[in-house]
């Protein structure tokens, strides 16, 4: 579905991200998996490699709130592969901090990583994507929109995240860029599955579809928004979350 294309995805080396990397690389893309350190870079990389030695992929790690890092980081990538089709803004970390104990150091950490990457990595990526009409994608997630009971600069940094995406798709439509954002639900995460059974076991009972969702489902949404079947779609935030309510 995207065969060829270029595509960075931030927070590549786990999770919904790793996914989302392995799920483009299926479809024959090139991808630049980014990460935070260099140890967990070269792990997610080895895995990859090991599932399929012929994966076009290579690792990153450059600082996402850092303007002039992803400036380098980005001019290096398109000087290499001469294109870049594709940004998935995936890196993100959560909270569930009560607010009475929330500090202002894990507010700027929250900040940071969750809105001031986004904001930075789609700046640089534009003058790139004008040259493609390629696509911005945006991970967000369903307490964006219901909040959740602590924690609460998770749900903000989202809902921002949402903000970020309504708008650029319309200011960058006329340029032939699209931006959509996913908002995933409970998925099967590392932290998910080392939860205890008796807090699993509601969590699924308050899913409709009556189970808890898998990396590879959200990342199926990321590659149908990235490839020409989304073509006319432009500043949605797509839920993927069984029709979860919390």
């Amino acid at each position: 579905m995207i065969k060829d294309k270029v595509a960075i995805v931030t927070g590549g080396t786990r999770g919904i991200g790793y996914e989302i990397v392995r799920k483009f690389l299926q479809n024959n893309a090139k991808v630049i998996l980014l990460g935070s350190r260099e140890e967990t870079v070269n792990k997610a990389l080895e895995k990859l490699k090991n599932e399929n030695q012929n994966y076009e992929v290579i690792g990153l790690y450059p600082n996402l709130s850092d303007e002039q890092s992803i400036k380098e980081c980005f001019k290096n990538i398109h000087s290499m592969y001469g294109r870049i089709d594709i940004l998935v803004n995936n890196a993100g970390i959560s909270s569930n901090t009560k607010i009475e104990e929330f500090s202002i150091e894990e507010y700027e950490k929250v900040e940071n990583v969750n809105i001031k990457s986004v904001f930075i990595c789609s700046k640089a990526i534009i003058p790139y994507l004008k040259e493609t009409k390629g696509v911005i994608l945006n991970t967000s997630s369903m307490v964006s929109k219901y909040g959740q009971p602590a924690g609460v600069m998770y749900p903000a940094s989202k809902f921002a995240v949402n903000g970020i995406t309504l708008s650029l798709a319309r200011e960058l439509a006329p340029l032939g860029i699209r931006v959509n954002a996913v908002a995933p639900g409970i998925t099967k995460t590392d932290m998910v599955a080392s939860l205890p059974e008796n807090m699993i076991e509601p969590l699924i009972k308050s899913i409709p579809l009556g189970r808890i969702g898998e990396p590879e489902d959200i990342a199926n949404a990321f590659l149908f928004l990235a490839s020409d079947m989304a073509s006319y779609i432009t500043g949605q935030i797509l839920g993927v979350d069984g029709c979860a309510r919390v």
